[in-house]
C-alpha cells in the first residue's frame, strides 16, 4: 500500500515542522471562490487541502478536487462525512473511525460498508483515529455522529482515547471541536494528548485567529485545520499561514 503523504506527515512531525491545512467543504464554494482560495493557498504557502464535510449534499467533489489539481501541486487529502464521499481524483483518504464516540456505526459499520469502493479507489488510505470535542456549541459532526463530544475539560479522558486509538492501529490522531465551534480546543489538552502519542496530531475547530493556532501548535499540534473562519474570510490564509509556520522548530 502506497505510503506517501502518511510518509510526508510523519517526516514533517520528525523534523519539527509544522503543517497548515485548509479545509474545504464543496457544499460552500463554486468555481470562482475555490479558485480565490486556490491562489491565497498558494501564494500563503499552505501546505494541505482537505476536501469534505458532515453532510456534502452537492454533487461537485470531483469537480472541487479536479480544479484543485489542475491549479496547484499542494496534496488533497479527503475528510469524509460518508462512505459515499470517495473520488479517485484526491491524494489520500483519511479513513475516519470516530474513537471518541459509541456509535458503533461510525467505529467500524460504515467502514465495512465502504471497504470495497475505498480498496478500488486506488487512494492511499490513512487510517485516523477521529476525537470529537465540545466547543460549546452543537455542530453538525455531534449532530450527524449521533455521539456526545469528549468534555472540553477532560484532558485524561482525551489523553487515554487518543492513545487507545494509536495502539489499536490508528496512524493519525484528529482532535476536532467541529466547525462553527465557539471554543477551540485548549493547550492543556493538546499538551496532554500529545505527549502520550507518537502519532502525527491534527487539530481543528474553532480556531479563529492566527495566535490561536500559533499557540495550538506550541502546545504540540503537529497540523492545524481551518474552515470555517476561511470561509468567512479567505484573508485569514496568509495570517494563519505565517503563525503555524512560524513556530520554532524543536527536535
Amino acid at each position: 500500500m502506497k505510503q506517501k503523504i502518511y510518509n510526508q506527515l510523519t517526516d514533517r512531525k520528525g523534523a519539527g515542522r509544522k503543517s497548515f491545512t485548509v479545509l474545504i467543504d464543496p457544499d460552500k464554494v463554486d468555481a470562482v471562490k475555490l479558485e480565490k482560495l486556490i491562489t491565497l493557498s498558494v501564494e500563503a504557502g499552505v501546505d494541505y487541502f482537505f476536501v469534505g464535510g458532515s453532510l456534502v449534499i452537492s454533487n461537485n467533489l470531483d469537480e472541487c478536487i479536479q480544479q484543485i489539481k489542475a491549479s496547484c501541486n499542494i496534496p488533497v487529502l479527503l475528510f469524509p462525512g460518508a462512505p459515499s464521499q470517495i473520488s479517485k481524483y484526491a491524494d489520500a483518504l483519511l479513513y475516519l473511525s470516530l474513537i471518541s464516540g459509541r456509535n458503533p456505526e461510525l467505529l467500524i459499520g460504515q467502514h465495512v460498508i465502504s471497504a470495497p469502493f475505498v480498496k478500488q479507489s486506488g487512494l492511499e488510505i490513512i487510517p485516523t483515529g477521529y476525537m470529537v470535542i465540545d466547543g460549546g456549541a452543537p455542530t453538525t459532526v455531534s449532530y450527524i455522529s449521533n455521539a456526545s463530544p469528549i468534555p472540553a475539560d477532560k484532558n485524561e479522558i482525551a489523553m487515554c482515547t487518543a492513545m487507545a486509538g494509536e495502539m489499536l492501529g490508528m496512524k493519525l490522531v484528529y482532535m476536532d471541536a467541529g466547525s462553527g465551534a465557539k471554543k477551540a480546543i485548549t493547550e492543556h489538552m493538546i499538551e496532554r494528548v500529545s505527549a502520550h502519542i507518537e502519532a502525527p496530531l491534527i487539530v481543528g475547530g474553532g480556531i479563529t485567529d492566527p495566535e490561536k493556532a500559533y499557540r495550538n501548535c506550541k502546545a504540540g499540534a503537529d497540523i492545524i485545520v481551518v474552515g470555517n473562519a476561511i470561509e468567512k474570510d479567505a484573508g485569514l490564509i496568509k495570517e494563519m499561514s505565517a503563525a503555524v509556520h512560524s513556530v520554532p522548530v524543536l527536535i
